[in-house]
């Protein structure tokens, strides 16, 4: 039995599609601008931090895999951040302690880099941002939602069993008791210190000054210089060219980025400068807060 000459052609132009996506894929992969796949000798990399920071293993893996390459001179941490999540962000700073105890680390700020973000870039050797990159809000913040008089209004009752005392803090369905306030304050003080005392050794910032500080504040790079908390100015170039003569780099200083890890149809089919744009796009937008969970994003 014959096939019909119009299925036999979509199948054909299927076929060539696909394989066009595959060699496209495999371009990006091994071909890609700074490809870990085709640079040899001394190098920079460089480490993106895009976006709410609410894991840490990608970013984990490209530094200790800078960390152990002997071809890696000095690494370079992009920040475009507006904070995130307790945990992953001090896991990250911990590995950029690491890293500096081997090479040269510079933090370049980008558009943004608060709250988590600029707890990351305090382990670096050195920061550099632009005059007008909004850094610092080093702060704490924890938000709940009460939809107690809502549920009441329309008729819904909730009911909560639970073991330990302390185990429904922060249900929406009802307000917190005076003791609750007080234990959840008493938490995130506790962070809030930790927070402090990472910032003040590794920008060697006396406690009592950092405080005054740390309020939650904004500051434009310009001002964050001022105040110590940025070291000088420059762009992602600039940045680079800094690590790479800190690392004892001589000639032009090349940098080189981790592959990409996953498939992003955004990225094959736009390349990386629109998913570039599209996230410092959203950089601009209102970020919810994760609820019940502590963040550095104020």
């Amino acid at each position: 039995m014959k096939s019909h000459p119009l299925i036999t052609g979509s199948l054909i132009t299927v076929l060539v599609i696909l394989f066009c996506v595959g060699v496209s894929v495999i371009a990006f992969k091994f071909l890609g601008k700074g490809s870990m796949a085709l640079v040899s000798g001394e190098k920079v990399g460089v480490v993106e931090i895009k976006g709410l920071i609410t894991d840490s293993k990608a970013v984990l893996k490209q530094l200790d895999r800078f960390k152990e390459d002997p071809d890696i001179k000095a690494v370079v941490l992009r920040i475009n951040s507006p904070g995130g999540a307790v945990g992953p962000s001090q896991e990250i700073l911990r590995e950029v302690e690491k890293v500096r105890q081997k090479k040269k680390v510079v933090a370049s700020l980008g558009t943004l880099a608060a709250s988590g973000g600029y707890y990351i870039a305090c382990g670096a050797d050195l920061i550099m941002a632009n005059k007008g990159t909004a850094t610092g809000s080093i702060g704490v913040i924890m938000q709940f939602t009460n939809v107690e008089a809502l549920t009441k209004k329309v008729g819904l009752d909730f009911f909560t069993l639970k073991s330990g005392r302390y185990k429904d803090v922060g249900s929406p369905f009802r307000s917190m008791t005076p003791e609750e306030r007080e234990y959840m304050q008493h938490l995130l003080d506790n962070i809030y210190q930790q927070f402090l005392s990472d910032v003040a050794r590794n920008r060697k910032i006396p406690l009592e000054k950092l405080k005054t500080l740390a309020e939650g504040k904004v500051y434009t790079g310009e001002e964050a210089k001022q105040v110590g908390l940025v070291d000088e100015f420059g762009n992602l170039p600039d940045a680079i060219d800094k690590a790479g003569r800190l690392g004892g780099i001589k000639g032009k200083v090349e940098a080189v980025y981790p592959e990409k890890e996953g498939f992003s149809l955004l990225r094959l089919l736009l390349g990386e400068e629109a998913e570039e744009t599209l996230t410092n796009l959203t950089l601009a937008l209102p970020y919810p807060e994760p609820a019940f969970l502590p963040t550095w994003f104020k």
